[in-house]
């Protein structure tokens, strides 16, 4: 049986799965240098992808649309398309230029009593040529699913919680029955949406333009849990996030602005620090967190200790691991594409279980697009060079390096196969980083680190294969890889194993034998504001290293820039 999902606003991906296998996930952020989050506004390109991939639309036994809206709107979501109808909502499309409109499912469940796995089925799909019937799903059903069923737990054959906390809803728990293959639904945790973190920043800091709300922005929350590490928590301001909390909660969609408006009067003028502030209302968000999830299992007590978490918020390393350290579950999942980068693998999945009866997804991270191996132009001259030759060069010129390899990694983190890779051996090495990616100066940058070196340099250093935790640096490794350390000495790490990535790990065990460091600095390459470079030529194009490698080839810049 072979499923395509489709996510067709902001993270607009296309998912095939064959016989409980995913085939490929394509993100149209990863084709053709994209702008992140792109979405999709033609429905032919889907033909496109699914050829390009050794498929027709012939051979797809289902379709399935993701839900994004609902009848709750986020009055920041990025989709000014979404109409909204009495049972669905219809979404303006185009196939071939042509305009329609497409049923698609609610964002959300109405009620706690609400089947969340049950879909709808429509006609009238266009791509191409075709005309089709599909399935859509409610959008957080494909958060529950794309998380449960990539994760360990649903492999061995075991129940698990489910926290899904995204932009447009409030943190609501979820326990998937293996038994039963039903989801029961336990409710919200508290009354804050997702882009309440987003919203409130945004009246602070760096984050606001010309001192007043800026419009939403999907990378502002990543940016923030960066900022942070300037500040301090002040613990007195608490009572008066508590207090606008019982105080002047209004709707889900209007709060997060009159909440920031509300605190604003109170603090107004008694000398408090922007980082201090945005500091302590996480610190404030990620121990409700915390408290009311475990208070929420202790009340239900599904004699279960696993936990998946999904949704955009699942992308705060600092709550992840927050919630890991309660040491209250046994073990903490977060797939790689926990906000809507796996919207597509998600309601897939549900379609999966509805006609197979199957609730384990066989996987790979590295299931994206693959990399392009064109001619880089004028001004670069190529050779052949292997591995080694490649982890030689990163310890001797002590520069950033463009590393492609293979087919793109699944959601937004680039996890070495659409990397820059680099020494983390100088503290340079950071603002060189963020110099050529052009971000602020507080933005950490990540290392990569062979799993059985993690523990005796990172705490807690358990494996951790997709960036999404975050670990300390142990005491004798801050001065010796001081790159990836960031201002509150801690490393958004992330770990890998042979198995998982043998070009990779190749390249860490030969530069340790050079170095005696285990771990390279790792991050995204791309041009800024875009998803992954999709081939050698684009990587070429933006021009800001000497060096590129691909598939065993190095190309080499003949004007040589210099890293001060």
């Amino acid at each position: 049986m072979t499923i395509c999902g489709l996510k067709l606003t902001h993270d607009g991906a296309v998912a095939l799965i064959k016989d409980g296998k995913l085939i490929f996930n394509i993100e149209l952020e990863k084709l053709n240098n994209n702008l992140r989050y792109e979405s999709i506004e033609d429905t032919s390109i889907i033909s496109e992808i699914l050829n390009k991939n050794g498929y027709t639309v012939s051979d797809v036994d289902y379709f399935v649309i993701d839900g994004w809206g609902g009848n709750d709107q986020n009055e920041l979501a990025i989709q000014p398309r979404l109409e909204i109808g009495e049972q669905n909502n219809k979404l303006s499309a185009f196939n071939n230029g042509e305009p329609y409109k497409i049923d698609i499912a609610l964002y959300e469940e109405k009620t706690i009593k609400s089947n969340v796995l049950e879909g709808r089925k429509f006609t009238g799909l266009k791509i191409g040529k075709f005309d089709l019937e599909y399935y859509s799903y409610l959008h957080v059903a494909g958060h529950i699913m794309s998380a449960y069923c990539t994760s360990r737990f649903s492999k061995k054959g075991e129940s698990s919680y489910v926290l899904v906390w995204d932009g447009g809803m409030y943190p609501r728990l979820y326990y998937f029955n293996v038994e039963l293959k039903k989801i029961e639904n336990m409710g919200p945790i508290f009354l804050f949406i997702g882009n309440m973190y987003t919203i409130f920043s945004q009246h602070f800091g760096p984050f606001k333009v010309n001192g007043s709300f800026a419009k939403d922005n999907l990378s502002v929350a990543g940016k923030v849990m960066a900022y942070i590490a300037l500040g301090k928590v002040r613990r007195e301001l608490f009572k008066h996030f508590n207090k606008i909390y019982t105080e002047c909660y209004t709707s889900p969609m209007g709060f997060a602005n009159i909440f920031a408006k509300e605190f604003k009067k109170i603090i107004d003028g008694q000398g408090y620090l922007d980082e201090d502030v945005l500091t302590s209302f996480h610190v404030y968000l990620e121990e409700m967190i915390v408290e009311k999830l475990i208070k929420k299992i202790e009340r239900y007590d599904k004699k279960c200790s696993n936990l998946c978490i999904s949704g955009g918020c699942a992308l705060n390393i600092k709550w992840n691991s927050s919630i890991r350290k309660s040491s209250f579950f046994h073990e903490v999942y977060v797939p790689p594409f926990p906000n809507d980068s796996g919207s597509a693998i998600g309601n897939a999945c549900c379609l999966m279980l509805d006609k197979m009866q199957k609730s384990f997804l066989n996987w790979d991270v590295f299931s994206g697009p693959g990399i392009i191996k064109n001619n880089p132009g004028e001004g670069w001259t190529s050779k052949e060079f292997s591995i080694g030759d490649l982890a030689r060069l990163l310890y001797e010129t002590n520069e950033p390096i463009v590393f492609l390899n293979g087919n793109a990694e699944l959601g937004p983190r680039a996890l070495g196969n659409r990397s820059i890779i680099a020494s983390a051996m100088t503290a340079k090495m950071k603002d060189i980083l963020n110099n050529i990616k052009k971000r602020e100066y507080y933005r950490p940058v990540s290392p990569i680190c062979l799993e059985e070196r993690a523990r005796k340099i990172f705490d807690p250093g358990t494996p951790d294969p997709y960036m999404l935790f975050d670990h300390n640096i142990r005491d004798g490794w801050k001065d010796k890889i001081p790159a990836i350390c960031h201002l509150d000495n801690s490393a958004r790490l992330q770990t890998i194993k042979i198995e998982q990535n043998p070009v990779v790990s190749e390249l860490l065990i030969e530069y340790e034998k050079l170095s005696g460091i285990p771990v390279l600095c790792n991050t995204s390459a791309n041009f800024k504001g875009s998803g992954f470079f999709p081939d050698v030529y684009s990587a070429a194009r933006w021009n800001m290293v000497n060096y590129l490698w691909c598939d065993n080839v190095l190309y080499e810049k003949n004007d040589k820039i210099k890293f001060n």
